[in-house]
């Protein structure tokens, strides 16, 4: 029977269970990503399960979002993360040197291979040929333990990409269009597989734009062919000796299909608030700007800056305009600075900022309140730009470029410009000083963890208990983000891995009360719950979104749905996720109102539904867990779980020494 590629990528990890929609599988895990705001509380969860050293073939630490040093305080979470690095056998990746995701795929990443990262946007790895997962960073703690990945098998949307891309129409109007067709919510519990004629015009970084923003669609990841155009960017990177083909067979089948002809597609942007809020570019022509900028993980590539240098070159940007230059790796700024076209970018009056996240995590470079920024970035809930009152719309570089020179939002085709041409370069400077290779296992035993007072061994959680009765402290509605939950930005970023300091923060741009109020519930109300509309949790992988309500009482979250990632870190730190088996019921809940749940372990193991009370009123919920994630649960958690195994089987050894 022909198999499409993700079929053949999954069977070649299989651990356990049948590969259909539906059933929950383990997958082996060849390699890991961690950023370093998630990567810290993934340090702590390794010395917390009294781990000795990584398992996977390679573990690799970016420092990419804490890069704003106004204090002591992220200079010393990354002197932390070195000494862990060199502690539990992690490649290093020093501040400066770029994103995760494109620095992985330059340096690490191999067709064929699984990655599991600690932040949602791992699922680029795709654009090699990889099966790349995001996951919340205890999840990426287990695997690099040497377990394997749980998730439930999704279904193979499969699309067809027919056509050549037109003028000034790139890689971000393909995701854009996808976005457009079926919103955040359109990908929950699929894996999108791109084949067809159409991927000949596309390279690979051209690859990594779609497979990034497919984490905007709530897919499970997205997947590539590994081709001619694979072989020539791991070529460029001197490691055409990593490249092998894959591809799906002949006639293979998919649960869903789709097609896209890329010569029908136009220059498309994302309205505020939302990825899924796309029109157009023409529709909002003429809006003024404030901001334009390029860069980010979803716009990584050489060509992307390249392009916006071609557009901008012999030009000025409007002078009301902050044309911000945020380069995606060392390697890129390199390439940039040897053909002149960051020179280019410069006397056009761009701001250049070092290799990062940056702006798109809101770590500088917040637009002016109420005023429209123009970004390449993946995301535009509201505030992540650093702003609460922003106005962010996300678009190619053709786009953000035309729209600098104009001071108003500009098709580009509009411009009167002649299409840039990009050929990407046939090698690409080497950046491995910037990567720090991982201690012998001998030399690693003697490294010690250098903690500070703001990174702490993390906090004891106790075991859900047999009953609940806790009151709603908190009542919310639609696509609640991670963002809304743990805001990001310079003001909290630096203190994620303190769990206690974190949860100060925990709600702040929802309700600001919500952290005293849950301090303040008393012995006789001593957990809360928070009832969610859709989508609950959607974007960031950010564990410290479960972790840190958890910390403050929460017990339970009924919702109308969530988002994959987060619904596995509530599961992992002890919280129960329930849905509401009639959406109606959602409406007639209010803050205050009492839940109350009876013999959980009884109710969870006899099926999937759930009765509470509530006054006098009887609700159904659901649950989704597997015999597996309900043992996690009313076990207190993942990490006691696994603390447990490693004793049991005397592999981890004990994690005093390292403390």
């Amino acid at each position: 029977m022909p198999l499409n590629l993700t079929q053949k990528l999954v069977r070649s990890h299989l651990v356990e269970g049948t590969p259909e929609p539906g059933q929950e599988i383990a997958l082996r895990i060849d390699q890991a990503l961690l950023q370093d705001v998630l990567g810290s509380l993934v340090m702590l969860e390794l010395e917390a399960m009294g781990v000795e050293r990584v398992k996977v073939e390679l573990a690799a630490q970016y420092v990419d979002h804490n890069l704003v040093q106004n204090d002591h305080l992220n200079a010393d979470e990354h002197l932390f993360l070195r000494s862990a690095c060199r502690r539990f056998g992690v490649w290093y990746s020093r501040p400066g040197n770029g994103i995760s995701h494109p620095v992985h795929m330059q340096h690490f990443g191999k067709p064929g291979r699984t990655l599991v990262g600690s932040d949602s946007h791992t699922p680029a790895a795709g654009s090699l040929g990889m099966l790349a997962f995001g996951a919340g960073g205890v999840e990426v703690a287990l695997a690099m333990a040497g377990e394997p990945l749980h998730l439930r098998m999704p279904q193979i949307w499969g699309v067809r990409l027919a056509g050549t891309l037109p003028d000034f129409v790139s890689a971000k109007d393909v995701i854009l269009e996808m976005l457009r067709r079926h919103g955040v919510e359109g990908g929950f519990g699929r894996i999108v597989e791109y084949y067809g004629p159409g991927l000949d015009g596309l390279s690979a970084m051209d690859r990594h734009v779609i497979a990034n923003m497919g984490a905007e669609l709530g897919a499970t990841t997205s997947v590539f062919p590994s081709d001619e155009a694979t072989r020539g960017f791991l070529r460029s990177q001197g490691r055409e000796a990593d490249w092998i083909p894959l591809a799906a067979d002949e006639g293979a089948a998919y649960d869903l299909h789709e097609e896209i002809d890329l010569s029908a597609l136009e220059p498309l942007i994302a309205k505020p608030s939302s990825p899924g809020n796309v029109v157009p570019v023409r529709e909002v022509a003429g809006e003024e700007i404030y901001q334009a900028y390029i860069g980010s993980s979803a716009n990584p590539g050489y060509r992307d800056f390249a392009v916006a240098a071609a557009m901008v070159r012999g030009r000025q940007v409007h002078d009301r305009v902050s044309f911000d230059v945020n380069p995606s790796s060392r390697q890129v700024l390199e390439t940039l600075i040897a053909t002149g076209e960051l020179a280019d970018l410069v006397r056009a009056g761009g701001r250049v900022h070092q290799a990062g996240c940056n702006g798109c995590i809101g770590m500088g470079q917040a637009p002016a309140s109420g005023r429209n920024s123009l970004r390449t970035v993946p995301r535009n809930f509201p505030g992540r730009s650093g702003t609460r009152e922003d106005s962010v719309y996300l678009c190619s570089p053709e786009t953000a470029a035309a729209s600098a020179l104009t001071g108003v939002i500009t098709d580009p085709r509009g411009l009167g410009l002649p299409c840039p041409r990009i050929a990407p370069p046939d090698t690409y400077p080497a950046t491995l000083a910037m990567l720090v290779p991982p201690l012998d296992a001998e030399a690693a035993r003697a490294v010690r963890l250098e903690k500070t007072p703001n990174i702490t061994t993390l906090p004891e959680l106790g075991r859900l208990s047999d009953s609940i009765r806790v009151p709603v402290l908190l009542k919310v509605g639609d696509d609640i983000s991670t963002d809304d939950i743990m805001p990001a930005g310079a003001r909290v970023m630096p203190y994620w891995s303190n769990i206690p300091k974190t949860s100060e923060f925990t709600f702040g741009p929802i309700d600001a009360t919500y952290p005293d109020r849950a301090r303040q519930a008393g012995r006789e109300r001593a957990g809360h719950a928070i009832v969610a509309g859709s989508n609950y949790g959607q974007g960031s992988s950010r564990e410290n979104a479960a972790l840190a309500p958890r910390y403050l009482g929460l017990e339970t979250v009924l919702a109308k749905s969530f988002a994959r990632i987060h619904w596995q870190n509530l599961v992992n730190f002890g919280v129960l996720p329930l849905t509401f088996a009639d959406p109606a019921d959602y409406e007639g809940l209010a803050c205050g109102d009492l839940i109350e749940i009876d013999g959980i372990a009884a109710a969870l193991q006899a099926g999937h539904e759930i009765v509470a009370r509530v006054g006098g009123r009887r609700i159904t919920l659901r649950h989704d867990l597997s015999p597996r994630q309900i043992a996690l649960l009313l076990g207190g958690g993942v990490i006691n779980w696994l603390r447990e195994r490693l004793a049991a089987r005397g592999d981890g050894g004990s994690a005093q020494h390292v403390a």
